[in-house]
């Protein structure tokens, strides 16, 4: 359901006396009391004898983590607004009656605080009896077990009996029904509200809350309905108990048995930090890690809850088509077919033509160049909607095609233009960070393309080329907004290189950013970012995976794709000999004369580039399964059969390389700013590039229709395509009949 909110009916930012501040005064990304300086002074207090200083406006609980000091709590979370729901983390003040609460007491100036006296073990001891009162008994079959801050708090904090004897029982409440992702148990909810607030502040569905009062409080939506938002599997990480559990991952291992891999997400290209948990050579689940630079601590359902897709459609053999069906192939045999197809098809320079797919990582990517320019082509290019024909706004210089404010420079904007682009489907990581922005620090949105539930308010310009003409040329309230923002940013979507009016857009913009680089290119500001969607796109344009404009004309006669799913069929020839690389029976693999099963991203130690530059290295949690492996080691095999062996044998050997052709692909998690002179080089070119474009007057669309099957992993997933029935095509996802009762119910 779209839903545009004005401006008028933001939440406006209040200091601790209820005076509203300026929407520019306030510091994004902090939680504040007062919102009336520039900078936080620092206050000094001691904490069990210990002097420590922290900011203003740090709540107690802060300051005594500071200290060292372990305080317990439930509710609380850094990333969320305060609650004071549990009483857990009370503390002892001096000369305060009785214990308070350190999470919504803020720090003072000379206060002591005293953490571990027999007052606080007692009120903490209270609080977990009456949690634990109406508690039930689940936790041999509760799969929060052994990862759970109810267990490890009632064994730090409780008592060692209780003194509940309610003869009527326990409490009992009717489970919800959240949708195919998230599983609840109800009977089990301690009323943290952790959910309710991030599904209000973090993911804008402003649907959970809460009924009833004291002994009747329930969570859930007042009118039965799934959970609707592309961030809804956190809640699973934020709940303390066994309330919110995974669905898909319900009763399938338990934390103790699982191995851990720090690694990198792929279904997008915000590169998300993950940890990956396997159990032999199965992957189990995909949980968050964090990082503030990236992903803070959330990660999108698809991130999520894709892995599953990993076990289906796989290719574990070599393919040979013989007629029109595949038979099994050992690797030599699958090798000398391609070199074979190759001398039949009699292609010559450029009309070997290499297309890198979004799940294909860096070292291939260089791979795979390397042998394709050896051959004496240069008809490289990406699988999208735009065909064979080289990047219309060039990538000369890296300030052209990567979101050069970077992730958390968002959360400094204050107004934002969105070209092309949907970053609730493109980047929901990201997507959270301008929704905290535009509730906590009065950014204004604007949007041009198609019309779109953002989960924040923004002011609708147009869906052309129009639109951005008009903007450029000043018409309008939001023009006149972001002329006089501070901090203005526009994010440019990655399909708009793929659109028929693409070239003059980018004209258009690129002027504009050169006519106003007094305030969207300086030293400590860059507004002008173009986001882009698939994890391979950044580290294919910084390699150079693009064709020449004289190579991207010539009809191929041997095409390799490397996991290459989403390219048009009509552009490869009836007569070329195809051959697929990847891991899925997809699109890809139904074009092809031969197939070679590769390893997936949870298979595999490689190089991921996102959006913003920041190299990142995805680590193997499992093997490859069957026959298949590594894609730099299968370009490296392919390339001795064919007779041009790369000069790499070792995986350092190939980073060697890379750092060769350029030295950021190595320099792992960090970012390396365009200085402001190269950036506006960058620009000329686009606007050299660009100086004869024609508009036609087609709409901008979005290029997600559904959020949940883009990609060959998420499209064999089982959970995605039940996310799909429920979310995109509103159909009952579950497995029985739609529940007959209404959702709350009271005894």
């Amino acid at each position: 359901m779209l839903r545009l909110v004005s401006s008028a009916s933001r939440p406006a930012s209040t200091g601790i006396l209820g005076v509203v501040a300026p929407a520019s005064s306030a510091r994004p990304g902090r939680r504040t009391f007062a919102s009336t300086s520039s900078r936080h002074a620092d206050i000094t207090l001691t904490v069990d004898g210990k002097e420590v200083t922290v900011p203003q406006g740090s709540a107690l609980i802060q300051a005594c983590e500071a200290a060292g000091a372990t305080i317990p709590r439930f509710c609380y979370h850094d990333r969320l607004a305060i609650a004071g729901n549990c009483r857990m983390c009370l503390v002892e003040v001096e000369r305060s009656p009785k214990p308070v609460a350190s999470c919504a007491m803020p720090a003072m100036p000379g206060a002591k605080v005293f953490t571990n006296t027999p007052l606080v073990h007692e009120a903490r001891e209270g609080v977990m009896e009456f949690l634990l009162s109406n508690h039930p008994l689940d936790c041999p079959i509760c799969d929060q077990g052994g990862e759970c801050d109810l267990q490890d708090q009632s064994m730090r904090y409780g008592a060692d009996r209780t003194r509940f004897h309610e003869i009527t029982g326990k409490r009992a409440v009717e489970d919800k029904d959240l949708g195919p992702l998230v599983k609840t148990s109800m009977n089990r909810c301690i009323q943290c509200t952790r959910c309710v607030r991030f599904a209000n502040e973090v993911a804008g569905v402003e649907e959970l809350g809460t009924t009833g009062r004291g002994n009747d409080m329930q969570i859930g939506m007042y009118v039965e309905k799934t959970m609707n938002s592309e961030l809804s599997g956190n809640i699973v990480d934020l709940c303390p108990v066994g309330a919110l559990t995974s669905k898909p991952y319900a009763f399938h291992a338990r934390p103790w048995e699982l191995k851990h891999t720090d690694s990198v997400d792929v279904m997008d290209a915000v590169g998300s930090n993950i940890r990956v948990d396997s159990r032999g050579v199965i992957v189990m689940r995909v949980q968050p890690r964090p990082n503030d630079d990236v992903n803070e601590e959330w990660i999108s359902d698809k991130t999520r809850y894709a892995y599953d897709g990993l076990k289906f459609q796989r290719l574990t053999v070599p393919l040979v088509k013989q007629g029109d069906r595949f038979v099994h192939a050992t690797w030599e045999d699958a090798l000398a077919a391609i070199a074979e197809g190759l001398a039949r098809s009699g292609a010559q320079g450029d009309e070997i033509q290499a297309v890198a797919g979004a799940l294909a990582d860096t070292e291939s990517l260089v791979a795979l160049k390397d042998l394709v320019n050896r051959l004496g082509s240069d008809n490289l290019t990406l699988d999208s909607t735009g065909g064979n024909a080289a990047p219309i706004h060039a990538v000369d210089v890296r300030s052209n095609y990567l979101f050069n404010s970077t992730i958390p420079g968002v959360e400094r904007a204050d107004a934002i233009l969105l070209v092309g682009t949907n970053p609730r489907h493109e980047a929901a990581v990201l997507n959270s960070r301008i929704r905290k922005s535009w509730l906590h620090t009065g950014l204004e949105v604007g949007l041009i393309g198609e019309r779109v539930d953002t989960t924040y308010g923004y002011d609708y310009l147009g869906a052309d080329a129009k639109a951005v003409a008009d903007f450029v040329a000043g018409k309008g309230d939001f023009a006149a907004k972001f002329k006089a923002a501070k901090n203005p940013l526009i994010i440019v979507g990655s399909s708009l290189a793929e659109h028929p009016d693409g070239a003059a857009v980018y004209n258009a913009l690129a002027k504009y950013v050169e006519q106003n680089k007094d305030k969207l290119v300086t030293p400590e500001w860059n507004g002008f970012s173009v986001l882009q969607r698939a994890a391979s796109r950044p580290a294919a344009y910084d390699i150079g995976f693009v064709p020449s404009k004289k190579a991207s004309s010539v009809k191929p006669k041997f095409v390799y794709l490397l996991n290459a799913d989403e390219v048009d069929p009509k552009s490869i020839p009836r007569d070329a000999f195809v051959v697929y690389q990847g891991h899925h029976g997809d699109l890809g693999a139904q074009l092809a004369d031969v197939c070679l099963p590769a390893a997936a991203y949870t298979e595999k130690s490689t190089t991921w580039v996102n959006t913003e530059g920041r190299s990142q290295l995805g680590r193997a949690a499992v093997p490859p399964p069957g026959a298949s492996r590594e894609d730099w080691k299968i370009v490296r095999a392919l390339s001795e059969v064919v007779g041009n062996p790369l000069p790499y044998d070792d995986v350092l050997s190939l980073r060697d390389r890379m750092w060769e052709i350029s030295p950021t692909l190595v320099r792992y998690d960090t970012t390396e700013p365009t200085s402001r002179e190269v950036m506006l080089a960058g620009l000329k070119t686009i606007i050299a590039g660009t100086a004869n474009a024609q508009v036609s007057g087609t709409p901008l669309k979005k290029p997600i229709e559904n959020f949940y099957q883009t990609d060959p992993i998420s499209r064999a997933s089982v959970t995605m395509a039940q996310c799909t029935r429920a979310f995109v095509k509103g159909e009952n996802y579950g497995f029985g009949e739609e529940p007959s009762q209404p959702q709350a119910s009271y005894a």
